[in-house]
């Protein structure tokens, strides 16, 4: 008896003719030759109430639905949850969906509103968009069924208690790669650098044509087979590239509805894909007050799952990060020569001053390219308003001021060799793997 009257609910209809049944009761004070009246609309109104909960009820599963998931969200990202709802009434039947969605997303007035043909099934989706990595916890799946009377609702619920991680952007990563393939052949122009070191790898020995560079001859081959035979390199390609995300209080300024942070782990996890793909190594580290969530640079099958679970539960804090620390713990953990992006945010020049010394001594043995943001609020504030009042004159100076201390930045790491990418934060995945094919296509790694 509890469970029934848990799941009984009246609906609008029964309160409205409700409600015409109390206006021909105050009218029959008025008009006696009405009188005999509202007594017999209460009473039909009573038995239609009770056929339509023996419709409703009489079924014990009249209603079978269930919550599909996926098995990840992805932050950043529109993920689609979906919804199959089975109808085992003997009639069609009218129901609304409320989906106990994660208190991430704010969700207060969640309705779906679906009409089920008798012994029919719907099935429907929507989307969800995280802005926080984590656990996504679902609530319980209610559905609110309604027979053609429509003077009660009778609720089941299905699906309760389930928890979806949240990962880094993994959702648009084919389409970045096919990006990628495309800037690769825009890249084609640019002039290479002389490498330093032997940088190419062994392939095979093979017979000496007309063209080969005599240099390359292999004189025991060549003595042991009394032909001429020469050594046949290929490009190298297991390079070691390096994601180093800042965690400090600078990484934690939002846009978009996600932080800094975000952003540079959804790049790095985008980077990885095409890095990879591209036969490399990729590694990812995180620091702060030291380095943490350390990924070595491999280019295993499974290492793009082990970034993602190392970036997993990674969150900014409100500490000052250490790059005196950071030049130290690098030199221990990674000794031979990579390409290291460092995703951080330096908003004036003084800033970039004060850690300059232990950004140079990084690019001494590495090849250093310092990723930092484009203010796109100060940014939309410069150009987005007309010089109307005094108001406008000076917050359009200030953005202005805040424009020429990144291009002073730029400027500072460029006249010590330090690469850089000045980026919106939307921009940053295809900035950021961009910056690596050029790398590439110059050959200075």
């Amino acid at each position: 008896m509890r469970n029934f009257f848990r799941q009984l609910y009246l609906s609008n209809r029964f309160f409205y003719a409700l409600g015409v049944v109390a206006v021909l009761y105050i009218l029959s004070f008025f008009f006696d030759a009405i009188a005999f009246l509202p007594p017999i609309v209460l009473m039909l109104l009573l038995i239609i109430l009770v056929i339509d909960i023996v419709l409703l009820f009489n079924t014990k599963k009249g209603i079978i639905a269930q919550r599909i998931l996926p098995e990840k969200l992805s932050n950043g990202d529109e993920n689609l949850t979906k919804i199959d709802i089975k109808n085992h009434y003997p009639f069609a039947i009218k129901v609304e969906v409320i989906d106990e969605a994660p208190f991430q997303f704010q969700l207060r007035d969640f309705r779906i509103h679906k009409k089920i043909k008798s012994n029919g099934n719907e099935f429907f989706q929507y989307s969800l968009e995280p802005k926080e990595r984590g656990e996504y916890h679902f609530g319980e799946l209610n559905i609110f069924a309604t027979s053609p009377i429509g003077l009660i609702k009778r609720r089941t619920k299905f699906s309760s208690n389930a928890m979806v991680p949240s990962y880094p952007s993994f959702i648009h990563l084919p389409k970045y790669e096919l990006m990628a393939m495309q800037n690769e052949f825009m890249l084609g122009g640019i002039k290479k650098i002389r490498k330093i070191g032997h940088t190419m790898e062994f392939e095979q020995i093979k017979d000496y044509v007309q063209g080969d560079d005599i240099r390359n001859i292999n004189w025991k081959a060549t003595a042991k087979r009394n032909q001429l035979m020469v050594n046949q390199y290929q490009e190298e390609r297991a390079q070691r590239i390096y994601m180093l995300i800042d965690k400090g209080r600078t990484m934690k300024m939002p846009f978009d509805g996600l932080t800094l942070l975000d952003y540079s782990i959804n790049a790095s996890m985008a980077l990885s894909h095409i890095v990879l793909k591209k036969k490399d190594n990729a590694g990812i580290m995180t620091f702060s007050k030291k380095i943490e969530n350390v990924v070595p640079a491999e280019s295993r099958s499974g290492q793009l799952k082990k970034i993602g679970e190392a970036l997993y539960n990674v969150e900014t804090n409100f500490y000052e990060s250490d790059f005196s620390r950071l030049y130290v713990d690098l030199e221990v953990k990674v000794r031979r020569r990579s390409l290291i992006l460092l995703f951080s945010n330096f908003e004036t020049l003084d800033a970039l001053n004060r850690q300059l010394r232990y950004l140079r001594g990084i690019a001494k043995n590495h090849l250093l390219v310092v990723v930092f943001f484009k203010n796109s609020a100060m940014d939309d504030l410069s150009k987005g308003k007309k010089l109307e009042n005094i108001q406008n004159v000076y917050d359009q100076i200030i953005a202005e001021k805040f424009e020429y201390e990144k291009k002073l930045i730029r400027q500072e790491l460029q006249k010590y060799g330090i690469s850089s990418v000045y980026t919106a934060p939307e921009n940053l995945s295809i900035s950021v793997i961009n910056k690596y094919l050029e790398v590439k296509a110059r050959g200075i790694l």
